[in-house]
């Protein structure tokens, strides 16, 4: 072991940021550190202008805002998580500010664009733009003294008995023991695990399975958002679902999408409030006619906007389009090409309402747990869970690390390979796009656990190797666990929920309304649904 901090945490999007400086603020010593560089992840993705930020209006608005999570979420979000996570939205925007943050605010409000994704009413809306976040939160960082740590990346969590007491990580092409009292997973989701993903190459899904790795456990982890993207121009870019209602999709072929007529006109206006994939509504037509063509031609579907929006776009899609323009060299005359993408997870580690795994000394927040959002996610609610339990998080890790022994000095860390990883992963993220995207089924998700197995069976674990080599491939058996776990989930969910979708159950059925727990058994990732209340 090198050194020893009070609170080490692990990722450095807005819910590892905003951890490491509630657990400064505490008084600990705290070391952030990335894997790549710092304000990185899902947080600052850069194929869009910023993040949207809501919450409730006023005190009055919290209920409905609660009911709304709910519902939306189609019965798989734990209540108490949201209780405390919507009474946290106010506090966390106000800190936002108060640190210098200067928040975008809508000045035509009540248009319908800024009724975020899946609500059925206008919020306390916020733009998080990134060019101010990152000198602000920086700022802060440095006048707090948080040790930083960039291009660091977590292979193992290292235990004392049960409790979490440092990581392994791999930095600069050497191996690294840190210490800790406490630990906050802030990792991000699990986009990467896919072929087509609209996320940076650090959301990896690995922190999902180091937390297994650790003894915690999984929930909603079949849960997750798929939306369309740019292939061409730009790609990966993604696509403005406001602006839906003012498009036209044509194949390759030069076929419409969808048959002309009043029904069409209607699936677009609906398929115009929400940005994710989702089963609930019948809208669902418009996406997997876009994944079957995608499927079918890898240079997707053409869109081109009507002369109504190009004129005179509404507020929110304007900002969209200036911020396209200026970044991305595109205007709303270009056509573009579109797919269907992974996003973000709305599954991920179980956590309670102080963000604790139930693993002594492990704490949790942002994109890599689960249980505040559901089936679907409101949009604009990502940023606020980053921020709310982000701070949770900090607080509690600091709580914890008062009374924690300090570390061992040494760990056993088992060095192996596999030949060649980059083949491997990309069969990986071929058979999570084919099996577990738009469209599953019972056949689909067995071949592709299947498959996985294979896959590993194929290519026999090598003792030794490059640190490099050696770090690649603890990173992939990361990736192939989390990908068994949505795998597994999804399998068992024989209904359609939210934005899981099986071809083979396409309605949804109330026996199956409980959430899914994963954990690891003898190494191998299984899931079972809750038997009653929540995780």
């Amino acid at each position: 072991m090198e050194h020893t901090w009070d609170v080490l945490v692990a990722g450095s999007g807005i819910a590892g940021l905003s951890a490491a400086l509630e657990a400064a603020e505490a008084g600990c010593s705290v070391l952030l550190l990335t894997s790549t560089h710092l304000f990185s992840g899902s947080s600052f993705y850069p194929g869009t202008w910023g993040l949207g930020l809501i919450g409730p209006e006023a005190p009055s608005d919290r209920a409905d805002l609660c009911r709304s999570i709910q519902a939306v979420g189609c019965g798989m979000a734990d209540p108490a998580l949201v209780e405390v996570f919507v009474d946290g939205i106010a506090p966390a925007i106000e800190k936002v500010r108060d640190m210098g943050v200067k928040l975008r605010r809508a000045v035509q409000k009540d248009q319908r664009e800024f009724i975020p994704c899946f609500d059925h009413k206008a919020r306390d809306w916020n733009g998080l733009e990134f060019d101010c976040v990152r000198p602000v939160f920086n700022q802060r960082l440095e006048a707090l003294g948080v040790t930083t740590l960039e291009g660091c990346e977590v292979l193992e969590l290292v235990r004392s008995g049960s409790r979490v007491c440092g990581v392994v990580a791999v930095q600069d092409g050497s191996l690294r023991y840190l210490g800790c009292r406490s630990l906050v997973l802030a990792t991000g989701g699990y986009g990467s695990l896919f072929r087509y993903h609209l996320c940076t190459g650090d959301v990896s899904g690995l922190g999902q399975a180091l937390a297994l790795e650790a003894g915690a456990s999984l929930v909603n982890m079949e849960f997750m958002q798929m939306m369309p993207g740019y292939l061409s121009p730009a790609p990966k870019t993604i696509f403005n679902e406001k602006a839906f209602r003012f498009s036209h999709f044509r194949r390759g072929d030069g076929a419409p999408l969808l048959p002309p007529g009043e029904e069409t006109h209607r699936l677009l206006e609906e398929r115009s409030g929400h940005g994710p994939f989702t089963s609930r509504l019948s809208d669902r037509a418009v996406d997997v006619a876009l994944f079957r063509a995608f499927l079918a031609d890898p240079a997707g579907v053409e869109v081109t906007y009507s002369e109504e929006m190009r004129a005179d776009p509404p507020e929110f899609i304007r900002t969209y389009f200036d911020w396209l323009e200026r970044e991305k060299g595109l205007t709303a005359a270009a056509p573009v090409q579109i797919g269907i993408f992974a996003h973000a997870a709305n599954g991920g580690v179980a956590i309670d309402a102080a963000t604790y795994t139930g693993v002594p000394g492990l704490f949790a927040c942002g994109e890599v747990t689960g249980g505040m959002h559901g089936a679907d996610r409101i949009g604009g609610l990502s940023t606020a869970n980053g921020l709310v339990f982000g701070g949770r998080a900090g607080r509690a890790a600091a709580a914890a690390c008062v009374q924690a022994p300090l570390p061992s000095g040494h760990v056993a860390f088992e060095p192996w390979t596999w030949r060649e990883c980059a083949p491997l992963r990309r069969r990986m993220q071929n058979v999570m796009f084919r099996s577990a995207m738009v469209l599953r089924s019972e056949q689909g998700l067995t071949a592709a656990l299947e498959e996985l197995d294979a896959l590993e069976a194929e290519a026999p674990r090598e003792p030794g190797g490059t640190t490099a080599a050696v770090a690649d491939s603890r990173r992939l058996a990361g990736q192939l666990t989390t990908a068994r776990a949505i795998l597994r989930a999804a399998r068992l969910r024989r209904e359609s929920r939210g934005s899981h979708y099986r071809e083979d159950f396409p309605a949804p059925d109330p026996a199956q309304a409980r959430p899914i727990q994963v954990w690891l058994d003898r190494g191998v990732p299984t899931a079972q649904f809750v038997k009653e209340g929540f995780v």
